[in-house]
Protein backbone atom coordinates (compact mmCIF):
# COMPACT_ATOMS: atom_id res chain seq x y z
CA UNK A 1 0.00 0.00 0.00
CA UNK A 2 1.51 3.39 -0.99
CA UNK A 3 2.39 5.85 1.76
CA UNK A 4 0.15 8.95 2.12
CA UNK A 5 2.51 11.40 0.38
CA UNK A 6 3.07 9.04 -2.57
CA UNK A 7 -0.69 8.64 -2.82
CA UNK A 8 -1.17 12.42 -2.81
CA UNK A 9 1.46 12.92 -5.53
CA UNK A 10 -0.29 10.28 -7.63
CA UNK A 11 -3.64 12.00 -7.20
CA UNK A 12 -2.11 15.37 -8.10
CA UNK A 13 -0.76 13.93 -11.36
CA UNK A 14 -3.91 14.71 -13.33
CA UNK A 15 -4.91 12.89 -16.49
CA UNK A 16 -5.13 15.15 -19.54
CA UNK A 17 -8.31 14.43 -21.49
CA UNK A 18 -8.09 17.15 -24.12
CA UNK A 19 -6.63 20.61 -24.65
CA UNK A 20 -7.30 22.54 -21.38
CA UNK A 21 -9.26 19.60 -19.93
CA UNK A 22 -8.03 17.37 -17.07
CA UNK A 23 -9.40 14.67 -14.79
CA UNK A 24 -8.58 14.03 -11.15
CA UNK A 25 -9.70 11.55 -8.50
CA UNK A 26 -10.08 11.60 -4.71
CA UNK A 27 -8.51 9.25 -2.16
CA UNK A 28 -10.97 6.58 -1.04
CA UNK A 29 -10.67 7.05 2.71
CA UNK A 30 -14.33 7.11 3.69
CA UNK A 31 -14.82 10.89 3.60
CA UNK A 32 -18.34 12.00 2.70
CA UNK A 33 -17.12 14.95 0.69
CA UNK A 34 -13.91 15.90 -1.09
CA UNK A 35 -11.35 17.72 1.09
CA UNK A 36 -11.23 21.36 0.00
CA UNK A 37 -7.43 21.45 -0.07
CA UNK A 38 -7.42 18.62 -2.60
CA UNK A 39 -9.70 20.49 -5.00
CA UNK A 40 -7.58 23.66 -4.62
CA UNK A 41 -4.35 21.78 -5.33
CA UNK A 42 -5.74 19.80 -8.29
CA UNK A 43 -7.22 22.93 -9.86
CA UNK A 44 -3.85 24.65 -9.42
CA UNK A 45 -2.08 21.71 -11.08
CA UNK A 46 -4.50 21.89 -14.03
CA UNK A 47 -3.99 25.64 -14.44
CA UNK A 48 -0.19 25.42 -14.04
CA UNK A 49 0.09 22.85 -16.83
CA UNK A 50 -1.07 25.52 -19.29
CA UNK A 51 1.64 28.05 -18.26
CA UNK A 52 5.33 28.06 -19.27
CA UNK A 53 7.63 26.91 -16.46
CA UNK A 54 9.52 30.21 -16.12
CA UNK A 55 6.39 31.82 -14.67
CA UNK A 56 5.48 30.73 -11.16
CA UNK A 57 2.09 31.08 -9.51
CA UNK A 58 2.02 34.06 -7.14
CA UNK A 59 -1.65 34.15 -6.15
CA UNK A 60 -4.83 32.12 -6.31
CA UNK A 61 -8.43 32.80 -5.29
CA UNK A 62 -11.06 30.08 -5.12
CA UNK A 63 -14.73 29.67 -4.26
CA UNK A 64 -16.25 26.43 -3.04
CA UNK A 65 -19.61 26.17 -4.80
CA UNK A 66 -20.89 22.68 -3.94
CA UNK A 67 -19.65 19.75 -1.82
CA UNK A 68 -17.45 17.41 -3.86
CA UNK A 69 -18.37 13.75 -4.29
CA UNK A 70 -15.28 11.56 -3.57
CA UNK A 71 -16.82 8.56 -5.35
CA UNK A 72 -16.54 10.06 -8.85
CA UNK A 73 -13.73 11.81 -10.80
CA UNK A 74 -13.46 15.61 -10.95
CA UNK A 75 -13.14 17.29 -14.34
CA UNK A 76 -11.04 20.48 -14.49
CA UNK A 77 -11.62 22.90 -17.37
CA UNK A 78 -8.96 25.61 -17.76
CA UNK A 79 -9.49 28.98 -19.45
CA UNK A 80 -6.31 30.72 -20.65
CA UNK A 81 -7.47 34.24 -19.89
CA UNK A 82 -4.26 36.12 -20.61
CA UNK A 83 -0.57 35.66 -21.43
CA UNK A 84 1.26 38.95 -21.04
CA UNK A 85 4.97 39.78 -21.06
CA UNK A 86 5.35 39.30 -17.31
CA UNK A 87 2.06 37.86 -16.07
CA UNK A 88 -0.31 35.09 -17.11
CA UNK A 89 -3.84 34.55 -15.80
CA UNK A 90 -5.83 31.34 -15.68
CA UNK A 91 -9.26 30.20 -14.52
CA UNK A 92 -10.02 26.58 -13.65
CA UNK A 93 -13.49 25.17 -12.98
CA UNK A 94 -13.92 21.85 -11.17
CA UNK A 95 -16.97 19.93 -12.41
CA UNK A 96 -18.88 16.92 -11.09
CA UNK A 97 -22.28 15.58 -12.15
CA UNK A 98 -22.45 18.32 -14.78
CA UNK A 99 -22.18 21.14 -12.23
CA UNK A 100 -19.29 23.33 -11.04
CA UNK A 101 -18.16 22.51 -7.49
CA UNK A 102 -15.17 24.89 -7.30
CA UNK A 103 -13.92 27.93 -9.19
CA UNK A 104 -10.25 29.00 -9.16
CA UNK A 105 -8.55 32.08 -10.56
CA UNK A 106 -4.77 32.26 -10.42
CA UNK A 107 -1.99 34.53 -11.63
CA UNK A 108 1.57 33.69 -12.70
CA UNK A 109 4.59 35.98 -12.78
CA UNK A 110 8.03 35.76 -14.38
CA UNK A 111 10.70 36.44 -11.71
CA UNK A 112 11.83 40.07 -11.41
CA UNK A 113 14.16 41.93 -9.03
CA UNK A 114 12.55 44.58 -6.82
CA UNK A 115 12.30 46.11 -3.34
CA UNK A 116 12.11 43.71 -0.41
CA UNK A 117 10.74 43.85 3.13
CA UNK A 118 8.80 41.50 5.38
CA UNK A 119 7.43 41.23 8.90
CA UNK A 120 9.21 39.19 11.57
CA UNK A 121 8.64 35.48 12.00
CA UNK A 122 6.92 34.64 15.32
CA UNK A 123 9.14 33.15 18.01
CA UNK A 124 7.73 29.73 18.91
CA UNK A 125 9.23 26.37 19.89
CA UNK A 126 10.98 24.57 17.01
CA UNK A 127 9.55 21.32 15.58
CA UNK A 128 12.18 19.16 17.29
CA UNK A 129 11.07 20.63 20.62
CA UNK A 130 7.49 19.45 20.07
CA UNK A 131 5.92 15.97 20.20
CA UNK A 132 6.13 13.96 16.98
CA UNK A 133 3.03 12.20 15.63
CA UNK A 134 3.99 9.04 17.52
CA UNK A 135 4.72 10.91 20.76
CA UNK A 136 1.52 12.92 20.38
CA UNK A 137 -0.53 9.76 20.11
CA UNK A 138 1.23 8.12 23.05
CA UNK A 139 0.96 11.10 25.41
CA UNK A 140 -2.19 12.98 24.44
CA UNK A 141 -4.49 10.87 22.26
CA UNK A 142 -6.38 9.31 25.17
CA UNK A 143 -7.19 12.81 26.49
CA UNK A 144 -8.70 14.04 23.21
CA UNK A 145 -12.40 13.84 22.27
CA UNK A 146 -13.17 10.92 19.96
CA UNK A 147 -13.69 13.12 16.90
CA UNK A 148 -10.22 14.66 17.40
CA UNK A 149 -8.67 11.24 18.08
CA UNK A 150 -10.09 9.94 14.80
CA UNK A 151 -8.44 12.83 12.95
CA UNK A 152 -5.01 12.39 14.53
CA UNK A 153 -5.06 8.61 14.11
CA UNK A 154 -5.59 8.90 10.36
CA UNK A 155 -2.46 8.76 8.21
CA UNK A 156 -1.96 12.07 6.40
CA UNK A 157 0.35 13.27 3.60
CA UNK A 158 1.13 16.35 5.71
CA UNK A 159 2.90 16.08 9.06
CA UNK A 160 1.52 18.48 11.68
CA UNK A 161 3.15 19.59 14.93
CA UNK A 162 0.93 22.04 16.86
CA UNK A 163 2.78 24.43 19.17
CA UNK A 164 -0.07 24.41 21.71
CA UNK A 165 -2.12 21.25 22.26
CA UNK A 166 -4.56 22.81 24.71
CA UNK A 167 -7.40 23.24 22.24
CA UNK A 168 -7.22 19.58 21.25
CA UNK A 169 -7.75 18.31 24.79
CA UNK A 170 -9.99 21.01 26.30
CA UNK A 171 -12.95 22.99 24.98
CA UNK A 172 -12.22 26.39 26.53
CA UNK A 173 -12.31 29.81 24.80
CA UNK A 174 -8.81 31.03 23.93
CA UNK A 175 -7.12 33.80 21.99
CA UNK A 176 -8.15 33.14 18.34
CA UNK A 177 -4.77 32.13 16.96
CA UNK A 178 -2.68 29.00 16.61
CA UNK A 179 0.77 28.03 15.39
CA UNK A 180 1.38 24.72 13.62
CA UNK A 181 4.55 23.39 12.02
CA UNK A 182 3.83 21.59 8.74
CA UNK A 183 5.74 19.63 6.10
CA UNK A 184 5.13 16.92 3.54
CA UNK A 185 5.33 13.47 5.13
CA UNK A 186 8.05 12.39 2.72
CA UNK A 187 10.54 13.60 0.12
CA UNK A 188 9.10 15.50 -2.87
CA UNK A 189 10.39 15.86 -6.44
CA UNK A 190 12.44 19.00 -7.16
CA UNK A 191 9.75 20.48 -9.46
CA UNK A 192 8.58 23.72 -7.74
CA UNK A 193 5.07 23.20 -9.16
CA UNK A 194 4.77 20.07 -6.99
CA UNK A 195 5.76 22.00 -3.87
CA UNK A 196 3.27 24.75 -4.74
CA UNK A 197 0.45 22.23 -5.19
CA UNK A 198 1.24 20.44 -1.91
CA UNK A 199 1.35 23.76 -0.05
CA UNK A 200 -2.02 24.68 -1.57
CA UNK A 201 -3.33 21.35 -0.26
CA UNK A 202 -1.92 21.94 3.23
CA UNK A 203 -3.05 25.57 3.44
CA UNK A 204 -6.67 24.46 3.83
CA UNK A 205 -5.86 22.27 6.85
CA UNK A 206 -6.75 23.73 10.30
CA UNK A 207 -7.39 27.28 9.01
CA UNK A 208 -11.18 27.34 9.33
CA UNK A 209 -10.85 25.68 12.73
CA UNK A 210 -9.02 28.82 13.92
CA UNK A 211 -12.29 30.78 13.68
CA UNK A 212 -13.74 28.64 16.48
CA UNK A 213 -10.84 28.87 18.95
CA UNK A 214 -12.30 31.98 20.64
CA UNK A 215 -15.55 30.10 21.27
CA UNK A 216 -14.09 26.91 22.72
CA UNK A 217 -15.38 25.00 19.71
CA UNK A 218 -13.83 22.94 16.91
CA UNK A 219 -14.83 21.81 13.42
CA UNK A 220 -14.65 18.29 14.89
CA UNK A 221 -17.55 18.97 17.29
CA UNK A 222 -20.85 17.30 16.39
CA UNK A 223 -22.78 20.47 17.28
CA UNK A 224 -20.82 22.61 14.79
CA UNK A 225 -21.68 22.96 11.10
CA UNK A 226 -18.62 24.16 9.17
CA UNK A 227 -17.64 24.45 5.51
CA UNK A 228 -15.15 26.55 3.56
CA UNK A 229 -16.67 29.26 1.36
CA UNK A 230 -13.59 30.75 -0.27
CA UNK A 231 -9.81 30.48 -0.09
CA UNK A 232 -6.98 32.78 -1.16
CA UNK A 233 -3.25 32.06 -1.22
CA UNK A 234 -0.32 34.30 -2.14
CA UNK A 235 3.17 32.90 -2.81
CA UNK A 236 5.95 35.33 -1.89
CA UNK A 237 9.19 33.34 -2.19
CA UNK A 238 10.55 29.90 -3.18
CA UNK A 239 10.29 27.17 -0.55
CA UNK A 240 10.63 23.44 0.10
CA UNK A 241 7.42 21.74 1.18
CA UNK A 242 9.34 18.70 2.44
CA UNK A 243 11.12 20.88 5.02
CA UNK A 244 9.45 22.41 8.08
CA UNK A 245 7.27 25.50 7.65
CA UNK A 246 5.52 27.44 10.41
CA UNK A 247 1.83 28.09 9.71
CA UNK A 248 0.80 31.04 11.91
CA UNK A 249 -3.00 31.45 11.92
CA UNK A 250 -5.40 33.96 13.46
CA UNK A 251 -9.08 34.84 13.24
CA UNK A 252 -9.76 38.58 13.57
CA UNK A 253 -13.55 38.26 13.25
CA UNK A 254 -16.43 35.79 13.28
CA UNK A 255 -20.05 36.84 12.84
CA UNK A 256 -23.23 36.29 10.87
CA UNK A 257 -22.57 32.51 10.82
CA UNK A 258 -19.29 33.14 8.96
CA UNK A 259 -15.76 32.93 10.28
CA UNK A 260 -12.74 34.65 8.76
CA UNK A 261 -9.16 33.45 9.28
CA UNK A 262 -5.81 34.41 7.83
CA UNK A 263 -2.39 32.85 7.99
CA UNK A 264 1.27 33.45 7.30
CA UNK A 265 3.58 30.60 6.30
CA UNK A 266 7.27 30.88 7.18
CA UNK A 267 10.39 28.89 6.38
CA UNK A 268 13.84 29.56 7.86
CA UNK A 269 12.76 33.07 8.91
CA UNK A 270 11.37 33.98 5.49
CA UNK A 271 7.72 34.72 4.81
CA UNK A 272 6.95 32.47 1.86
CA UNK A 273 3.12 32.61 1.67
CA UNK A 274 0.00 34.31 3.02
CA UNK A 275 -3.46 32.76 3.27
CA UNK A 276 -7.02 33.98 3.89
CA UNK A 277 -10.26 32.05 4.16
CA UNK A 278 -13.90 32.62 5.05
CA UNK A 279 -16.16 29.77 5.99
CA UNK A 280 -19.59 28.85 7.24
CA UNK A 281 -19.55 28.26 11.02
CA UNK A 282 -22.94 27.85 12.68
CA UNK A 283 -24.50 25.72 15.43
CA UNK A 284 -25.77 22.39 14.14
CA UNK A 285 -29.36 21.87 15.19
CA UNK A 286 -29.76 18.51 13.49
CA UNK A 287 -27.18 16.38 15.32
CA UNK A 288 -27.87 13.42 13.02
CA UNK A 289 -26.73 15.22 9.89
CA UNK A 290 -23.10 14.52 9.03
CA UNK A 291 -20.62 17.25 8.20
CA UNK A 292 -20.39 15.86 4.69
CA UNK A 293 -24.04 16.81 4.03
CA UNK A 294 -23.65 20.52 4.83
CA UNK A 295 -26.05 22.59 2.74
CA UNK A 296 -25.26 26.24 2.36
Amino acid sequence: MPDPISNLLSILDLEQLEHNLYRGTSPQVGWQRVFGGLVISQALVAASRTVDAERRVHSLHGYFLRPGDPSVPIIYEVDRLRDGKSFATRRAIAIQHGQPIFSLSCSYHRYEEGWNHQSTMPEVPKPDQLPSDIQLKERFLALMPKSVRDYWERERPIELRPVDLTRYVARIPQEPRQYIWIRAAGKLPEDPAVHEAVLAYASDMTLLDTTLVAHGKSVFDTDVQAASIDHALWFHAPFKMDEWLLYAQESPVTGGARGFARGQIWQAGKLIASVAQEGLVRPRWDKDTSLGDVSR
